[in-house]
């Protein structure tokens, strides 16, 4: 497995620490993922970025490629944990794909005493347009204490879905108004830029991995 290399948002010493994984087809350095990482990191969040090897040869020049089947990604996943130097407290995670992948792996990591907790940001509960094929099974049972920062029209997942699955109580959701899977508003609607939500994100999540402590 090719090494793997972290983009880093610092935020000192004893900070706690965010490893963030991408969504399916966007890099680390995508604007929603550095938004994400600048905001937790001027809270007081170290936030450390990386790629799944599929988009990490893509943006080098290799071919553009889908993500391969989710059992290497778990794996992908648990290198880079085990890459991470962390010296505080972990909480694990990512933007939608990158998400889910986390959630797969989560309750190992915590029953193993190697993490606090799990942060999902744009969770996708089902393939945009196939709602009955879900991705929720596991959730049901989940041991690890999760935020899942959800759209409230978000096509991989709307509230008005969500709301029904069965999910374990360790899960709490966050719906952020009228957000897309980018947790994008519509200005028009809400008063808010992206930016504006984005940070009020932030603020949400920085709170929820404190009161995790």
């Amino acid at each position: 497995m090719a090494e793997i290399e972290f983009l880093m948002d610092e935020a000192g010493p004893s900070a706690p620490t965010f490893l963030f994984a991408h969504g399916a087809g966007a890099t680390m350095e995508a604007p929603f993922m550095g938004e994400i990482a600048r905001g937790l990191a001027r809270r007081g969040v170290r936030v450390a970025r990386f790629e799944f090897a599929y988009m990490a040869a893509r943006r080098s020049g290799g071919p553009k490629r889908p993500p391969p089947k989710i059992e290497l990604l778990q794996e992908e996943y648990r290198a880079a944990f085990e890459a991470l130097a962390c010296d505080g407290p972990l909480f694990i995670g990512g933007k939608s794909m990158g998400g889910r992948v986390a959630s797969l792996v989560a309750d190992e990591l915590y029953a193993a005493g190697n993490i606090s907790g799990l942060l999902c940001l744009g969770y996708p509960f089902h393939p945009q347009g196939k709602p009955e094929k879900l991705r929720t099974a596991h959730l049901t049972g989940l041991q690890t204490p999760t935020l899942i920062c959800q759209g409230t029209r978000d096509p991989f997942g709307t509230k008005d879905e969500v709301v029904g699955y069965a999910m374990s109580e360790k899960i709490e959701l966050a719906w952020i108004e009228d957000g897309d899977h980018d947790l994008k508003p519509r200005k028009r609607m809400t008063g808010l830029s992206h930016s504006e939500q984005l940070d009020r994100v932030c603020g949400g999540a920085d709170a929820w991995m404190r009161a995790s402590l």
